[in-house]
């Protein structure tokens, strides 16, 4: 054990290869044609949907839509409709949130988040994609799958290594148990074809959409395999389709070291509320110390090593819980406080049916390594660059080396007919790093792309920035978009979501923000998907 730790603590001071692109085809010939019937709206569950005037139903959709008149299943869908006159509004908004695996359908109310009435005018959409959330039938496959303190990521003893392999194995196998047929048609091309399909069921002969993170991708499929669907249509957060999906959780690895020690400078910058280290590697090299000594003793029993680098996680994701993270930081430093580590960390701390969803559409999308010899040597090389997340992000995915449903092939995206498009991206945000907004951008010709320059924040428009507000503002209303340059670079440059500050008053009362259903901003819809996919 001392070898163990002594492992982890040298990990903070450690300062990869990136893979092939994975092969596309062309976009597949049309399924056979499906018209739903139309949605039969009711009463929603939610309180947030329910105060703000939602209404709810279901979308039947086929299964395999190679047999459209075969089994069916039910897309939960929400809609807030326009508060302008009929005559002026401008169709259906259809939002997701990303994951893939997480439940939109309270982001229905999005729109109320625009500002100066540029949301009014349209019926946003939410929806749960097939398998997700409220949807039929809905994948569970271990509920208790994951929780606290649970064997430490880094494999650095053989039995480390074995014990977690055998926990992918057995999810990926109880996934096939839970629901075989459905592992088959989970790919991003299923949810497209859904997207069409709720199209049809609202009567709408054109969608708009708002897509974020992983939504991002999603459509861009759908403007390769619909283009004349598309209207106006916002990208945040944009999903690099080159690099789909092994590449891509390299690429984050060293995206999210990177922003945890841009998070442990503003830590060190704010030593005199903290007083957790007067520079970012001060701080950096206190976390991993900490990090080892849980590997020992969890704090209050629940928060070992694994679950300490999930809470600060977050951080790498977007500025919003920075403050929260800094507190529970301190707490747990100067006085052994665990309890605002537990409340970050959440309860209960596991979404099975998500975690379920997003290794159905990433693990069949495409085809990953089955040689966990390669994953071994990828990660050993990546971890010695990014010690921060490489481990926990390959556990995370290494149930797509014993994945059951039958794997595709990426569509080649081309948006050469999608009219108008807005991509908004921060210059280092890690979970879709900035190269996928240029390719995005240069797929589709008609786009523009907001940077926020210097930012880190994932997925964050509409979070108060006035210069990039505005821009979604003018384009929801009357379709404008800025002008696009030349070159391979952003044709907008904002300023980036802003830190938040914290105050000696925050430290003192030890409290993080208290999760609830209360949904007042951008920031607390964005907080509630984020620990909904943990």
């Amino acid at each position: 054990m001392k070898k163990l730790v002594a492992a982890v603590a040298a990990a903070g001071a450690m300062v990869g290869g990136l893979l092939a692109v994975p092969s596309a085809v062309a976009a597949p010939g049309p399924a056979a044609d499906y018209t739903p019937p139309p949605i039969n709206w009711g009463a929603c569950q939610h309180p947030r949907l329910i105060s703000a005037g939602a209404e709810c139903g279901f979308v039947e959709v086929p299964l395999d839509y190679a047999k459209p008149s075969g089994t069916k299943i039910q897309l939960a869908v929400s809609r807030v409709k326009h508060k302008t006159p009929d005559s002026e509004a401008q169709g259906p908004m259809l939002v997701n949130p990303g994951g893939p695996g997480g439940s939109g359908l309270i982001y229905a109310i999005f729109g109320e988040f625009v500002p100066d009435g540029g949301g009014d005018a349209y019926d946003w959409v939410g929806f749960d994609p097939r398998g997700v959330g409220s949807s039929r039938p809905a994948l569970s496959c271990i509920p208790d799958y994951a929780g606290y303190n649970r064997p430490f990521y880094v494999p650095i003893t053989p039995n480390l290594e074995r014990t977690w392999l055998k926990r992918s194995q057995d999810y990926a196998n109880a996934c096939d148990k839970a629901q075989s047929s459905l592992l088959d048609h989970l790919k991003t091309i299923d949810s497209v074809r859904d997207m069409d399909s709720i199209r049809k069921a609202l009567g709408a002969p054109q969608i708009n959409y708002y897509g974020f993170s992983y939504g991002t991708y999603l459509g861009q499929v759908y403007g390769t395999l619909f283009p004349d669907k598309f209207r106006r249509v916002i990208f945040d957060g944009v999903v690099d389709r080159t690099r789909v999906w092994y590449d891509a959780n390299i690429d984050q690895d060293i995206a999210f070291d990177a922003n945890i020690k841009i998070y442990f400078d503003y830590v060190a910058k704010h030593d005199d509320v903290w007083h957790l280290g007067k520079t970012g590697r001060d701080v950096e090299r206190l976390f991993y110390g900490e990090q080892a000594k849980l590997l020992r003793q969890p704090a209050d029993g629940k928060i070992g090593a694994d679950e300490w680098t999930d809470i600060f996680l977050s951080a790498g994701y977007y500025v919003y819980g920075w403050v929260d993270i800094g507190n529970a930081f301190a707490a747990w430093v100067h006085d052994h406080d665990a309890q605002p580590l537990v409340d970050l960390y959440g309860s209960p701390p596991f979404n099975d049916n998500s975690y379920a969803i997003y290794l159905g559409v990433q693990c069949t999308d495409v085809q990953w390594p089955l040689d966990w010899n390669k994953w071994r040597r990828d990660n050993w090389i990546t971890f010695l660059r990014a010690p921060f997340e490489t481990w926990g992000n390959a556990w995370f995915n290494a149930p797509c080396v014993y994945w059951k449903g039958d794997v595709g092939t990426p569509v080649r995206v081309d948006g050469r007919r999608v009219q108008s498009a807005l991509l908004i991206e921060e210059t280092h945000d890690a979970a879709t790093p900035f190269n996928g907004a240029l390719q995005a951008r240069k797929d589709f010709p008609g786009s523009v792309l907001i940077e926020g320059v210097g930012g880190t924040t994932h997925a964050g428009s509409l979070s108060g920035v006035t210069c990039t507000d505005d821009k979604i503002v003018a384009y929801l209303k009357t379709g404008a978009l800025p002008a696009r340059k030349p070159g391979n670079r952003s044709d907008v440059q904002c300023d980036p979501v802003p830190a938040p500050e914290p105050d000696q008053a925050s430290i003192a009362s030890k409290s993080v923000s208290a999760s609830s259903s209360e949904i007042n901003s951008v920031a607390d819809l964005h907080r509630e998907f984020f620990n909904s996919m943990r």
